[in-house]
Parts: C-alpha cells; structure tokens; sequence
C-alpha cells in the first residue's frame, strides 16, 4: 500500500466552473502536492501566470510536443489544446512527492491507460446546480454569452463520466467539499474502509441533467 511519502498522484476533474482548479491549490497548500501544470494553448486569463497557472504555448509548439511523445495525457476543449508534462511528472513522483493534477474526464482516461505503478485517486466534482454553475462561469468569463453558452452545453457531455471516478463531490461549499476530498485521501491511502453515498450522487446528477 502506498503512502503519501511515496508519492501518489490525485486527480481532479469537472465541468468547467465546477471549482476543480481553486480546490486543487487549496489542496496542494495543505497537503504539500505539487500541481502538475498543464501546456495549453489557450489565451492566459487575467491574472494568470505563464508557469505557474499555465504553459502558454502556441499551437505548433504544441502539436510538436505530441509528436515527440512529451504528453502524459492531452486532449482537446473548447478548440484549445491542454497536456500534461511526462517528464515532470515522473520525476516528481519518483522524488516521493505526491502529484496533483487539474483535468478534464479525456486527460484522467489517458493516465489511468498508462498504468503508472504509482497510486491514482481519482475525483469528480459537481456543481451544487446548473443555476449555481451558470452564475460562476458569468462571473469568471465576464458575462461573454458565447463562450457561457459553450461550456453550459459542454456540461450535458461532461457530466456523463461521473461513473468513470473513484469519488464524486459537490461542490456546494468550497471549505466543505476540501474536507471531504482531504478525509477520502486520507482514508484511500491508508487502506482504510470509506463509506460513500453513492446513492446521494445518483440523485444530484439526475437533477443536474434536468
């Protein structure tokens, strides 16, 4: 069994706007987790920083970087391109550090294939709402429609792999979800017994693809 002094990589994923990347830098604060820090070749937002939020890299580079078998897993959203560095990972899980990742369902089906020999938890975290979901993306993409409309119809395809993870959490308050993503991590590596309402999760998604 593992550790977390052996290094262990965790997962996040979720429909855009779920909160998956403000609950990774909470996490990897309190846990000591490096976050692996994807290429992309999307715009930077505001406030984002070229090699702490993001690689910004153009699409050539990119696409350049796949051809040479750099990606531990990549995939294609919203007409941008994301990947995960092997390399860095690797290294930081052979040092025992433990590694957090902040992907979508394509990325985390890609890692599972790669059968690391490293422990993965995977998480998908899920909006308390589609009214709370349409709220947070207004805000954090300016009121731009185009883009909202987007990733609101994305969410219906998203939402469909909840089935492919570990554990499954909404994310109604953002202190309550970390503690419960915190206790399962905890309990997985451990080996301990984890009691989870799996029944409570079929409930929320049904009332999500409403």
């Amino acid at each position: 069994m593992s550790s977390i002094k052996d290094g262990i990589m965790v997962v996040l994923s979720s429909p855009s706007g779920a909160g998956k990347t403000t609950l990774a830098k909470k996490i990897a604060e309190k846990k000591k987790f490096v976050i692996s820090i994807s290429y992309t070749t999307r715009t930077p937002r505001s406030k984002e920083i070229n090699g702490e939020d993001y690689y910004f890299v153009k699409k050539e580079n990119f696409e350049n970087l796949i051809k040479k078998s750099e990606f531990l897993e990549y995939a294609k959203v919203f007409d941008n391109y994301y990947g995960t560095s092997k390399k860095k990972v690797l290294e930081s899980l052979k040092k025992g550090k433990s590694v957090l990742f902040d992907i979508d369902w394509q990325g985390t089906e890609q890692i599972k294939k790669q059968n690391l020999n490293f422990e993965l938890i995977t998480f998908f975290i899920l909006p308390p709402s589609k009214e709370e979901l349409l709220n947070r993306l207004s805000n954090r993409e300016n009121n731009d429609e185009s883009i909202i409309k987007k990733r609101m119809e994305q969410f219906e395809q998203d939402v469909l792999h909840w089935k492919d993870y570990d554990f499954v959490v909404i994310n109604d308050n953002l202190n309550a979800c970390f503690d419960e993503i915190i206790n399962l991590i905890n309990l997985k590596v451990v080996g301990k017994k984890i009691s989870y309402d799996r029944k409570k999760i079929e409930d929320h998604i049904k009332i999500l693809q409403v």
